[in-house]
């Protein structure tokens, strides 16, 4: 006998509002409309909130293609969706949802011919818009060579912020890339003729999609009263997140039926340096007066003793929407206050109390250790190496596998061993005008020599190559070979950065302040290595690791989690720790030369906080030894010291 089953037989759960959320989250799913705030922060559930204020909406009647919903991946959207579809009787695949990019692109395949946009253009990813930005750098006459020119990476990262910010390129120089400031006028020459080119090719990077779509609003009054007209109802995730562009984009689209719902955390605003402006949030009631406030403040994640140094950390900050965490867990530990006597008894204290935590019963995947920048999990790394603790970093390469810092690892490696070719093929492309092949062939000569350096530096040597490329390499088998004679890896270091690095640190990479901390970290780990060949040794096996386990557990591998606070925005953990906060560490001394920049700092310190759910370990470093082998003393971060004395509990180190 046959059997059957009919697809979408079942009956779908319907939404019960008042049982599946709290009094905040209800307010904000069942608001009758108009301009909404919603401040929703950590862990106070503003996803559901904004889930089921879709299937209110659709509930209600509301046709879903007449609702936009704004989030920050498109994945996001995506999972937002598929929990309205399930909560709602009614079909929703018509709902607008994704990125402010993902919808920008169908917008402007719908309308984009009327700016000069055709159907069928090609967006580029960044890699392509590099490619055009190089080959613009020749068609404009740059000699790149003549003086340090930012690379294309950098130029795009340059054309993104004028895009993005909606100001002008010398407001950008002066204010994010000082060093190019004198090169306004060839820069401008290049990015003008890459507009063009992707004007007549019909091209749209990624930024573009946003500034056409914002030109169509703007400049054509019909179709924005159409596209306007078109969302009776718009809601952006994420909101203080959004740059100047995205937020003018959003006005926009909200000028017809004025119902607007914009849920983000002026305290979870961290981004200024990727063009975020924390003024969308803060200021919107100055757009919308009449936008009615709601608060999100019942946090489902964290402990009431972590929540209360969350708060009062975060009340320090002046520009700010107020709000006060409140807990539903039950009382639980203080936040431990751990100070060590030097970052290396830090390191060590990390990598001990993890191997307690775990014969507490502790997993290994609900340990995380947060920092502030990257260059702060040098040593931690190694002692977790040594210890055979497997540790993931988040969202990026472990310290010794990025590009800036390999970069300068291979010089330390010629200088160990001359006859080491691949570090002769990372270290020679690094110089204006030379290639792969050309590598080669100096490789191939100085291979065979009984002394590789003293042949680098020969004018027979330098002749193999064009005359354009012959005084940069001159420069360069000169430097190596002074590099070479010093005993001290840290000075060796310091001398590869000052004398050649930190320029093409400059021009070719974005953010290259942050890059130029991790060299001034890895110059101070090395003074603690008398010999190069040592230093060398451990940084080659910190790349060796192979995720050993630790106890007898599951087949499946676990890791304790190594991430900056900027990548562990998001995501949580039973047990964050918190290295390096000290002043000049956390917060970084990059980023506390204004009010302004004090705040963010103290915002990041508020997103660490709010990653822990159950145990929370704040750790002080009291001395540095740099690398001159000074002892520098730390003082405990401002964020520890105006917090009122209470909320943390010391753990003493015997």
């Amino acid at each position: 006998m046959t059997r059957k089953f009919a697809l979408g037989s079942r009956p779908s759960a319907t939404a019960d509002f008042e049982r599946d959320l709290n009094a905040e989250q209800l307010a904000v799913a069942t608001a009758p409309g108009g301009p909404m705030l919603v401040i929703a922060g950590a862990g106070t559930g503003k996803t559901r909130a904004l889930t089921y204020r879709l299937a209110w909406l659709v509930e209600r009647g509301t046709e879903p293609e007449r609702i936009l919903l704004v989030t920050f991946t498109n994945r996001a959207a995506r999972e937002m969706l598929a929990r309205v579809q399930a909560l709602v009787r009614r079909d929703t695949d018509r709902l607008w949802g994704g990125t402010f990019h993902h919808v920008a692109n169908r917008i402007l395949r719908e309308h984009g011919e009327r700016i000069g946009v055709s159907r069928d253009f090609t967006i580029l990813d960044r890699e392509d818009a590099k490619d055009l930005v190089r080959s613009c750098i020749v068609d404009a006459g740059v000699d790149i060579q003549q003086r340090r020119f930012p690379a294309k990476a950098v130029l795009v990262a340059i054309s993104s912020f004028v895009h993005n910010t909606l100001d002008p390129l010398e407001t950008v120089l002066a204010t994010r890339y000082p060093m190019f400031e004198r090169d306004a006028p060839r820069i401008a020459s290049v990015l003008e003729l890459y507009e063009k080119r992707k004007r007549e090719r019909q091209l749209l990077d990624y930024d573009d999609l946003l500034s056409r779509w914002l030109e169509l609003l703007e400049e054509h009054e019909d179709l924005r009263r159409l596209i306007a007209g078109r969302f009776e109802h718009v809601l952006v995730d994420e909101y203080q997140d959004t740059n100047a562009i995205q937020g003018r984009i959003v006005d926009l689209l909200s000028c017809e039926h004025r119902n607007l719902c914009v849920v983000g955390d002026d305290s979870q605003s961290i981004y200024s340096f990727r063009g975020a402006s924390f003024r969308n949030i803060l200021e919107f009631k100055n757009r919308y007066p009449d936008a009615r406030e709601f608060r999100l403040e019942t946090n489902y994640r964290s402990s009431p003793e972590i929540l209360a140094v969350a708060n009062a950390s975060i009340a320090c900050n002046r520009a700010r929407l107020p709000k006060n965490l409140r807990a539903v867990r039950p009382s639980s530990l203080k936040p431990a206050l751990v100070t060590c006597k030097d970052h290396y008894q830090q390191s060590q204290f990390l990598a001990e109390y993890i191997l307690h935590l775990l014969d507490e019963g502790r997993a290994l995947g609900d340990i995380a250790i947060l920092y502030r920048s990257h260059w702060h999990a040098l040593e931690i790394q190694l002692e977790l190496k040594r210890r055979n603790i497997p540790f993931q970093v988040r969202g990026g390469l472990r310290f010794f596998e990025q590009a800036h810092i390999k970069d300068v690892l291979c010089w330390l490696r010629l200088a160990h061993n001359p006859r080491d070719e691949l570090a002769w093929a990372r270290v020679l492309p690094l110089l204006p005008r030379i290639g792969g092949r050309l590598a080669r062939r100096v490789w191939q000569v100085v291979a065979d020599s009984p002394d590789p350096l003293a042949t680098a530096r020969t004018r027979q040597t330098e002749s193999l190559l064009p005359q354009p490329a012959r005084s940069s390499y001159g420069r360069f088998a000169r430097l190596l070979s002074e590099v070479a004679a010093l005993e001290s890896p840290s000075d060796m270091i310091e001398r590869v950065v000052a004398e050649f690095y930190d320029d093409y640190l400059v021009s070719h990479y974005d953010g290259a302040a942050l890059r130029r901390e991790d060299l001034r970290g890895l110059a101070n780990f090395a003074a603690q290595y008398e010999s190069l060949e040592a230093f060398l040794a451990d940084v080659a096996l910190a790349g060796e690791f192979a995720g050993e386990t630790v106890v007898t557990g599951p087949e499946e591998q676990e890791f304790v989690v190594l991430s900056t606070v900027h990548q562990a925005k998001g995501l949580e953990w039973p047990v964050v720790l918190i290295p390096w906060l000290a002043d000049g560490r956390f917060p970084t001394d990059l980023a506390i030369n204004t009010p302004e920049e004090e705040e963010e700092e103290r915002r990041v310190f508020h997103v660490a906080v709010t990653r822990a759910k159950d145990e929370l370990y704040l750790v002080v470093p009291q001395l540095y030894r740099n690398r001159s082998r000074g002892v520098i003393m730390m003082k405990p971060s401002r964020f520890l010291t105006e917090l009122p004395d209470g909320l943390l509990e010391p753990l003493v180190l015997e």
